[in-house]
């Protein structure tokens, strides 16, 4: 070993004695090289916490970071709020809470008013629905500056730097933390897929829609397809919904399937099952839809058929995950085949230091998720909460349809296929609410209990009516927390409503 060194010592020595030219380059070369580090340290902005994505999970994970006294930044492309203050959650609730009022007016006579003729005003609708998002839109703006929260607008990409580096319109920001809270878009069909795909609309594009339109056609048997149809639907629009099989919702317990597709043809929209569309063509009274249906039974052969004098065709047929343009291929992030990002139980991802939550993550795609995943994230980070992360089990979730439908924990299917058939005991019932008792408009109220094992553990409740959407809550609460069979049947009934149906089960 001493003679390698001291023979690899002489010959260093020889070569720099007898090439000055190269010791002189080695040492601009690595100068360079040094100057290049320092420049790009200086040059580049430095948080604990950078979010990307102004979005529900963003802002959360962001603000309680602060509040755990880190510095945070969050970078945002659109508006803040992302999706559901934007174009989700919030103003669909608004155009629900619309259509629910129509609804009511039709029971007016029954229970003795009579209101004469009643106009509805779409443009009024949108002008208030917009104000309050923009409204909220600053508040969120609002609280990242009491938070002491940079807000950086434009979009991010990460660099090709050896530390995780995001540029946003030429400037660097980077941290030790770095949460990809991008969110979603609603899918799209190509022009190539569908001829005339590019003349309908998304859920985005529903929002923008500046009347009501006269003749709808919603595509989608998800729960933002029956959202849409039911708010065009009730709202006054001739609508026409076309699913590839024969009920909506089919990730839903079948009893809420069944009985959620039952009302909507019930209501009057025009329910196309078994088919899809074919064609789109743009003519002068309106866009032609051409679809083409299939025989379940095989009977008979596909048949084609028209709707004419269409004014808005809406593409509800899922949502894709925005990691476009990000460049995340070169920091190592593990993405999904849809291009979701693959993370852990602790939001972590395939490259340390990088987190993600929320809709772009693929899993759960729920507002109250991402922002309970942001949250849960910040503890761990920067309150030492090592064990801090989301349960993604029993999450209850509403679908705003006409009634509502709301739903926590395991369908039946589920709950045979994880624990047996045997093992299973179900509770169900289905009957009209109160209210309609005496309108001339019906509508059932249905309840379903999945319970386990022989103490009967609640490991699933699904159920659409009037008032569902608000009396999961506290259900919700009871499952989390293990309740039985026997617990509800303990708990006194509330009379009457609907939901003491819950506890009188049998």
């Amino acid at each position: 070993m001493a003679l390698l060194a001291r023979l690899t010592g002489k010959q260093l020595s020889s070569n720099f004695i007898h090439s000055p030219c190269l010791y002189r380059s080695s040492l601009r070369h690595r100068t360079a090289r040094m100057a290049s580090r320092a420049s790009q340290a200086a040059d580049t902005t430095r948080f604990d916490l950078l979010v990307i994505g102004g979005g529900s999970g963003g802002l959360a994970g962001a603000r309680r970071a602060a509040e755990l006294g880190a510095s945070a930044a969050v970078i945002e492309s659109n508006k803040l709020g992302g999706t559901c203050v934007n174009v989700g959650c919030v103003p669909k609730k608004v155009m629900w809470n619309a259509a629910v009022h129509a609804e009511y007016i039709h029971d007016h006579s029954d229970y003795g008013f009579d209101v004469g003729s009643v106009k509805f005003t779409w443009e009024t609708l949108k002008a208030k629905r917009d104000a309050y998002v923009s409204r909220l839109n600053d508040i969120y703006g609002n609280n990242l500056v009491k938070a002491k929260i940079e807000s950086i607008h434009g979009y991010a990409r990460f660099t090709n730097d050896p530390e995780p580096t995001v540029e946003v319109n030429g400037k660097k920001y980077t941290a030790p933390h770095i949460l990809i809270a991008t969110g979603g878009q609603p899918s799209t069909v190509r022009d190539t897929e569908i001829p005339g795909a590019g003349l309908g609309i998304t859920s985005d594009g529903f929002f923008e829609l500046e009347t009501l339109p006269k003749r709808s056609v919603v595509v989608g048997a998800g729960y933002i397809a029956v959202e849409m149809a039911g708010i065009l639907s009730t709202l006054g629009s001739e609508t026409s919904l076309i699913i590839r099989q024969g009920g909506v919702l089919r990730n839903f317990d079948s009893f809420v399937s069944t009985n959620c597709t039952k009302e909507l043809e019930n209501s009057g929209i025009d329910l196309r099952k078994h088919s899809q569309v074919k064609s789109v063509i743009k003519k002068e009274g309106g866009l032609e839809v051409t679809l083409v249906t299939r025989d379940p039974e095989k009977k008979h052969e596909d048949t084609i058929n028209t709707i004419q004098g269409v004014d808005c065709l809406l593409w509800a047929i899922g949502r894709d995950p925005n990691t476009y343009g990000l460049n995340l291929g070169h920091l190592g992030v593990n993405m999904d085949k849809r291009g979701h990002i693959i993370v852990d139980e602790f939001q972590n991802t395939s490259r340390p230091g990088i987190y993600a939550v929320g809709d772009v993550c693929g899993r759960a795609l729920l507002t109250p998720v991402a922002i309970a995943a942001g949250r849960k994230l910040a503890h761990r980070l920067f309150e030492g909460k090592k064990d801090s992360k989301l349960d993604y089990s029993n999450i209850p979730t509403v679908v705003f349809s006409h009634p509502p439908i709301g739903t926590i924990g395991l369908t039946e299917e589920e709950a045979i296929q994880s624990y047996g058939k045997e093992n299973i005991k179900i509770y169900k019932t289905s009957f009209t609410p109160m209210y309609h008792a005496i309108t001339a408009r019906k509508s059932l109220c249905i309840m379903k209990l999945v319970c386990v094992g022989k103490e009967e553990k609640v490991m699933g409740l699904h159920m659409q009516g009037l008032g569902c959407d608000e009396m999961l809550q506290g259900f919700s609460v009871a499952i989390k927390m293990g309740a039985t069979k026997a617990d509800f049947d303990n708990t006194v009934a509330i009379h009457p409503t609907s939901s003491e149906e819950l506890v009188t089960l049998r």
